[in-house]
């Protein structure tokens, strides 16, 4: 019965969510077409909706830990659902993203995306891809912000392992600014697919900035190991969680 009526719960979470999403785009839309102030204002909003309706429909709460970055930074952060682009969004003053490039085409996501400086990248072409990406940056560095790149290239379930993708460190050199991994357990609350959303604790947390000037192979090995203990970390507390839960039900 209790999972019944968490899924019920999830059903209507996601319906206003997109709901929220559309009224959200369509209220922004003429200040966002002048200005990209207006689109970030547009993200920021719809992001923090999204919090906040997941905590008091689904009982998912949502944190974040660690020192916000608000500079010219580059963010790595590790990706386990949509739930970790919204919490960092609803943060980070000027997000702009890498993301691949099936997403330009998503109704009213592609297009605010655009319009707050991402990235798109064709990840069929590993090659082609990285030289584009590290073009595509370097012509849009006037739009000023926290550029973030998922370095395993894609949403990764919890527990899983995937190698990171050198175009991170392509990045981390061609723009030299600070790196600032990030890790998280999101997760484990709300999967990569699916509709269930699980009450808990959802964590997104910025951990200390890597200074440019390393080369690939130390860079890489750094990252790996910062955001990949850390997550491990979060999601082993996110599960104790669960557990504990459980254990005190009826």
């Amino acid at each position: 019965m209790g999972h019944a009526i968490q899924w019920l719960r999830s059903l209507v979470f996601v319906v206003q969510m997109y709901l929220a999403m559309v009224v959200v785009a369509l209220v922004c839309l003429p200040y966002s077409l002048i200005s990209r102030t207006g689109a970030l204002m547009a993200c920021h909003g719809f992001a923090r909706w999204v919090r906040f309706s997941a905590q008091h429909i689904c009982g998912l709460k949502s944190e974040v830990r660690g020192e916000v970055p608000a500079g010219e930074v580059l963010i790595a952060s590790k990706h386990q659902s949509f739930f970790d682009i919204i919490i960092i969004c609803s943060v980070v003053p000027r997000p702009k993203f890498i993301m691949k490039k099936e997403l330009v085409w998503a109704p009213i996501f592609g297009w605010y995306a655009l319009r707050v400086g991402s990235v798109p990248v064709d990840r069929g072409k590993r090659g082609q891809a990285i030289a584009k990406m590290m073009a595509d940056v370097k012509a849009g560095s006037d739009a000023p912000g926290q550029l973030i790149i998922y370095p395993q290239g894609t949403r990764v379930a919890p527990g899983v392992k995937v190698p990171y993708k050198i175009g991170t460190a392509l990045l981390y050199a061609q723009l030299e600014q600070p790196c600032v991994p990030a890790a998280t357990n999101v997760g484990v609350f709300w999967p990569r697919r699916g509709l269930l959303r699980k009450p808990g604790l959802a964590v997104i947390e910025f951990l200390p900035p890597i200074p440019p000037g390393l080369d690939n192979t130390a860079f890489m090995a750094r990252l790996t190991d910062e955001v990949e203990t850390a997550s491990d970390r979060l999601v082993a507390e996110a599960r104790a969680q669960i557990r504990k839960r459980q254990e005190s039900l009826p």
